[in-house]
């Protein structure tokens, strides 16, 4: 028989499993979606493998760079449709969700000018390849720090205002929605530059595995138990006639893993994802015909 101390161990050991197994995603209720969608109003990107059909490095990284921004898309056209229909008792949630949205697309800009660009362009020995990325960075990171400001500095969760969110989304969807389109073309169309390695060269095994290992990094040294979880249950994997259906390649008990126990740690951030825990879409949580706020404004009688 298990001493004392081990059976305490084991107790709370199943009572922890227990408790997280009723917190996770997958325990959530999910329907599926009635338009419109997380498709809008930002415009989602058909990868270029779709498109073309090609196989060559450039096309497979742009490819897994647009699934990558496509989450994020749908991150921010949840957010922005649901703004104007949370509760008061769900403020605190989307104010987190909305923020771990900031924080992955923040996680996901500075990586890529820390590690990747500087890579591709010692690669390609072109310091110029990455120039108009560069500049339309620099044209939404303004209204993306409006957008942290506003909602670290709330007096309170529920002065949370979805109008004045939506109002602060717009002033950067434009130029943000350009860059996440371009840069897919950037990346696809290096396959052209006149300093492409060659196929089947181990030059261009080294510049495959650039791309490759900064995909498998850069969300899970974002966060394991927030931006993880968003993305995950912002990626659709029903996209392209299926094409996506084992994206990322990872076994499947780590990915279970990764949504249902690391998202049980926020559990309710994640009602308000686009995708239920199986990556496909789900119909938005706070949706109305009347906006929450403007409810609650209506004067009694």
């Amino acid at each position: 028989m298990a001493s004392r101390p081990i059976q305490i161990i084991l107790a709370l050991t199943t009572l922890l499993a227990g408790l997280l197994f009723t917190r996770a995603p997958l325990m959530m209720a999910s329907e599926a979606p009635k338009s419109p969608w997380a498709d809008g109003p930002m415009k989602l990107i058909a990868t270029p493998l779709y498109e073309t059909k090609k196989t060559d490095m450039y096309t497979t990284g742009a490819s897994h760079m647009c699934m990558l921004h496509n989450c994020i898309i749908r991150g921010y056209n949840s957010i922005w449709h649901q703004a104007p229909h949370v509760a008061d008792a769900d403020k605190p949630d989307f104010i987190n969700y909305s923020l771990t949205w900031h924080k992955f697309v923040q996680s996901h800009h500075d990586d890529e000018e820390a590690n990747l660009f500087p890579k591709v362009e010692d690669q390609l020995a072109d310091k110029q390849v990455w120039e108009e990325s560069h500049k339309e960075h620099e044209s939404f990171l303004d209204g993306l720090a409006e957008f942290k400001t506003y909602l670290t500095t709330l007096p309170a969760p529920t002065d949370f205002s979805g109008s004045e969110l939506r109002r602060i989304m717009e002033s950067f969807r434009d130029p943000f929605e350009t860059h996440f389109h371009n840069e897919i073309k950037t990346i696809a169309e290096m396959a052209d530059h006149p300093r492409a390695p060659a196929p089947g060269t181990p030059e261009e095994t080294a510049a495959g595995l650039t791309f490759k290992t900064w995909g498998k990094t850069t969300v899970s040294k974002a966060g394991m138990l927030d931006v993880v979880p968003f993305f995950l249950l912002n990626l659709d994997r029903t996209v392209e006639e299926g094409l996506w259906a084992n994206w990322p390649p990872m076994p499947a008990p780590i990915k279970w893993g990764m949504v249902n126990l690391a998202g049980s740690w926020h559990s309710g951030w994640w009602k308000f994802s686009s995708c239920d825990a199986n990556q496909r879409p789900k119909e938005l949580y706070a949706r109305g015909t009347e906006p929450a706020e403007a409810k609650s404004a209506e004067p009694e009688l």
